[in-house]
């Protein structure tokens, strides 16, 4: 049986803003689908989460704790 290339990270939480995984940047379906899709669908995915990645950064921590100041950490 030959490995499936993932771009899973171990992170998996589903961003309520945008659909996507915080850790891998795949949507739901994507992650749902990913063992079934053909080796060209799963690089056609893989080539386009590098934009993605850059798309969804928000600023983390520091921005969140900036944009809400009364909370605590």
């Amino acid at each position: 049986m030959d490995l499936i290339e993932t771009p899973c990270l171990g992170i998996c939480l589903i961003s309520p803003d945008d659909g996507m995984c915080i850790g891998c940047a795949r949507t739901v379906d994507e992650v749902a689908r990913w063992s079934a899709m053909d080796a060209a669908e799963r690089r056609a995915i893989m080539d386009a989460l590098p934009a993605r990645r850059r798309h969804s950064r928000k600023g983390g921590r520091k921005a969140r704790l900036a944009a809400n100041p009364d909370s605590t950490p």
